[in-house]
């Protein structure tokens, strides 16, 4: 028996390779005869980097950069083999996981040491990035970035702007004359799993600002600054850019990277799985167990467990999904590729126990749901039928 194990991180507790290896354990706990197949999986946010290098066999390099408030700190990066593609996630740089809930604030939060990553990379002679932008702090339109590549974002007077989304109607001039040239030289494949718009309300600032640490009155500066921002970016680049599907995505950082990096926007879970090699490893296997930390009717609009079902229904083989919670209307996944759905949790207990105890409960989760197929498995061995 051939299991293929494709699952998303648990946020907040384990990373996709922790949970595959948890699964795997819990597998052979039930028994030592199945072959186990690990690919772990990501999106584009936090994650990402480790799940790629994982898959790819390629390696993790440190590197010191500014957080989203631009204080210093160790953040990382990945390497493929072929030394010429990097994997960055903004999340471990300018991501919403690397402040407490009193620092977010997007009128203050940069993109700056997303830029030092990708010119890290650039330094190491990287020309193809994978660039995942899921999970970010900031609302400034990729400012701070383009600021860290060698873009100078000028005020009336000729002056540097600071960081944050508020700075960003004091800009009047984009001056591309230091800009990284490397940056035209390289491919830029862009991880994003939302198409909005850069501006109004279905934009960066009104749908995200909120879970980003902005009160309505923010939201509104923030738009405006943005819209600001992005014909000024249009101005610099030569095309249009405010209305683009994905402008919008990671507080706007979408935009510039359109604007001035050619970037190809892809679905996360998509370039995950063409990268792995998924579908290959997939297609002849017996069992696909997948899941993520939490699932719910919105796992079926485009998030990993729904994509590794998509490609498992190709080959009509059985998907079963492990979650740590499972949310409103979860049950709609069975029309959508999904056989069967189980949560960790075994007894009543709070989410920080969940968190504490996820590898034990998802390892007898897993064990569980093997025991339950060996028992069909064994009476068809033993020429017994029910």
């Amino acid at each position: 028996m051939k299991v293929v194990v494709a699952s998303d991180k648990f946020k907040g507790s384990l990373l996709s390779n922790e949970v595959a290896n948890h699964i795997e354990i819990g597998i052979k706990k039930a028994s030592c005869d199945i072959e186990v197949i690990k690919v772990p999986m990501a999106d584009g946010g936090e994650g990402t980097v480790q799940s790629l290098v994982e898959g790819l066999k390629g390696k993790i390099v440190k590197k010191k950069v500014v957080d989203p408030l631009g204080r210093p700190t160790e953040s990382f990066m990945g390497i493929l083999e072929d030394r010429n593609t990097a994997i960055i996630e903004m999340a471990a740089s300018s991501g919403l996981m690397l402040l407490s809930a009193s620092e977010r604030n997007p009128m203050k939060t940069t993109t700056y040491g997303f830029g030092e990553l990708i010119k890290g990379a650039l330094d190491m002679d990287c020309r193809n990035f994978i660039l995942g932008i899921g999970g970010s702090a900031t609302n400034d339109g990729g400012a701070g970035m383009l600021q860290a590549l060698g873009a100078k974002l000028l005020d009336i007077n000729g002056y540097e702007i600071g960081y944050g989304g508020e700075s960003l109607s004091k800009v009047s001039t984009i001056d591309l004359s230091g800009f990284d040239g490397r940056i035209s030289e390289s491919k830029i494949t862009v991880a994003c799993d939302v198409d909005n718009p850069l501006c109004g309300s279905n934009g960066a600032s009104y749908i995200y600002g909120i879970q980003k640490g902005a009160d309505k009155n923010m939201v509104e500066i923030l738009d405006k600054n943005l819209y600001h921002f992005g014909k000024l970016i249009e101005k610099a680049a030569g095309k249009s850019v405010i209305d683009c599907a994905g402008s919008g995505a990671a507080g706007g950082l979408g935009a510039a990277l359109i604007a001035f990096f050619n970037a190809e926007m892809k679905k996360g879970i998509d370039l995950v799985i063409e990268l792995t090699g998924l579908e290959n490893i997939i297609k002849d296997a017996d069992l696909v167990l997948t899941g993520e930390g939490g699932m719910d009717f919105q796992t079926k609009f485009g998030k990993t467990p729904y994509g590794v079902a998509q490609i498992a229904k190709k080959y009509n083989l059985p998907v079963i999904a492990i979650a740590g919670s499972l949310g409103t209307g979860f049950e709609e996944l069975y029309n959508n590729g999904f056989d069967a759905i189980f949560s960790i949790v075994d007894k009543p207990m709070s989410l920080e126990q969940a968190f504490e105890n996820s590898k034990q409960l998802l390892e007898a989760a897993a064990e569980r749901i093997i025991r339950v197929l060996m028992i069909d498995l064994n009476r068809k061995k033993a020429g017994n039928s029910y």
